[in-house]
């Protein structure tokens, strides 16, 4: 087995009605003045937003709410969050909501402190100090960001999405009811079955050769979420499935999926340029690249695709480059059996334009300083090429 360090310290709070007593735990981590960070309307009328609020009360916590997280989450947002911690001198952040609330409220937490704009922390490799503890609760299984220590931010300035990683940034606790799931459009259940994929084959899919124990847990991941995903999808209330789906969105993004790999990120990569520019779903956008990134890539580790095809899809083919193509197919037929795009022309209803794919390759080498993937580095060529493939 390789060698890795392992590190996952959020609490997990599992099952229904978890969310109701937030209060208690947020006062035995230490909290006493909460910034409540929620999305739109739905967390409302649901009714969550009202037992967050009994929960904190009865607590003994003060607190206030800002809510307006989109997808693809906003700096103006955070910078809006951070001057209210400061004012009111919060010193907890809950997070309720999904990936794009999780995240913006790490931003915030990391802003709160920081001497400069937390824009520097994503874009200019600038380092956070002092951050305020956050925690969340659960009610999209996509992003992984309730037990993770990434967040992905979009600056509105120029379109750029970029994400910044650190374990400050992991949540004290999560609280994950899968009922609390029920209602997502299956559009977005979606998104977040293929965001989940994706956290596991950023992972499987590099360089680092076999670690057994780690590509078995990620191939059971994976046909877990195929499985339940379409499940959930079929039948919104289904709690077995729903609560398969929202554990293996944690696992599949609290690194236990990619121990002793390197980890490769190019589809996210590449996908951030296009969701942060035509602010598309992130899983959508991810089902639409993968395919053409796996086709360009495969031939760097035909044995990785290949186990992959046999694992996941029991796909057995003597020829190994036969048996990797196969899997990859099967991977988009999976997406479109669940209403996921897989060409950027089926994303965004339009062919991207060749000026276009140039602006979003320049964006994703940070304008040349940097070449992204592990499984095959990618420069800025490469990356144009994925995107025609992809169009």
């Amino acid at each position: 087995m390789n060698s890795f360090t392992y590190y996952s310290p959020t609490k997990v709070i599992f099952g229904k009605g978890a969310e109701e007593k937030v209060g208690e735990e947020i006062r035995a981590w230490g909290g006493t003045k909460v910034l409540v960070h929620v999305g739109g309307s739905s967390a409302k009328k649901s009714g969550l937003l009202d037992r967050v609020e009994r929960s904190l009360k009865a607590a003994g916590l003060s607190y206030m709410i800002l809510g307006g997280v989109v997808p693809n989450p906003r700096l103006a947002l955070v910078h809006q969050g951070i001057e209210l911690c400061r004012k009111e001198g919060v010193d907890f952040v809950l997070a309720v909501g999904g990936g794009s609330v999780i995240d913006s409220a790490k931003a915030i937490a990391m802003g709160v402190h920081f001497g400069g704009d937390v824009w520097d922390i994503y874009d200019k490799g600038a380092q956070p100090g002092k951050v305020l503890p956050t925690a969340n609760i659960l009610t999209l299984a996509a992003a992984g960001s309730e037990t993770s220590k990434s967040s992905v931010l979009t600056n509105e300035d120029g379109l750029i999405k970029k994400g910044y990683g650190s374990d400050l940034l992991r949540p004290r606790f999560t609280m994950m009811n899968p009922e609390l799931t029920y209602t997502l459009p299956a559009y977005q259940t979606a998104c977040g079955i293929v965001d989940i994929m994706m956290h596991t084959f950023e992972r499987y899919f590099s360089p680092g050769g076999v670690n057994e124990m780690s590509d078995r847990i990620a191939e059971t991941l994976i046909k877990i979420v195929v499985e339940f995903g379409k499940k959930a999808i079929e039948n919104p209330t289904d709690y077995e499935a729903r609560s398969e789906v929202m554990w293996a969105g944690s696992v599949s993004h609290n690194d236990l999926t990619g121990l002793g790999h390197e980890g490769d990120w190019a589809t996210h990569q590449i996908e951030h340029e296009l969701s942060g520019y035509y602010d598309v779903a992130h899983g959508a956008g991810l089902a639409a690249i993968w395919g053409s990134w796996a086709r360009y890539v495969y031939k760097a580790d035909l044995p990785r695709f290949a186990r992959y095809a046999s694992a996941v899809w029991g796909i057995e083919n003597a020829d190994p480059d036969a048996a990797a193509l196969q899997g990859i197919k099967k991977t988009e037929e999976y997406f479109t059996s669940i209403g996921m795009p897989i060409n950027i022309t089926q994303l965004i209803g339009k062919e991207i334009s060749d000026e276009v794919i140039e602006e979003l390759a320049e964006k994703c080498t940070f304008f040349g300083r940097r070449k992204i993937g592990g499984l095959m580095v990618l420069d800025k060529p490469q990356i144009i090429g994925i995107y025609k493939a992809a169009r």
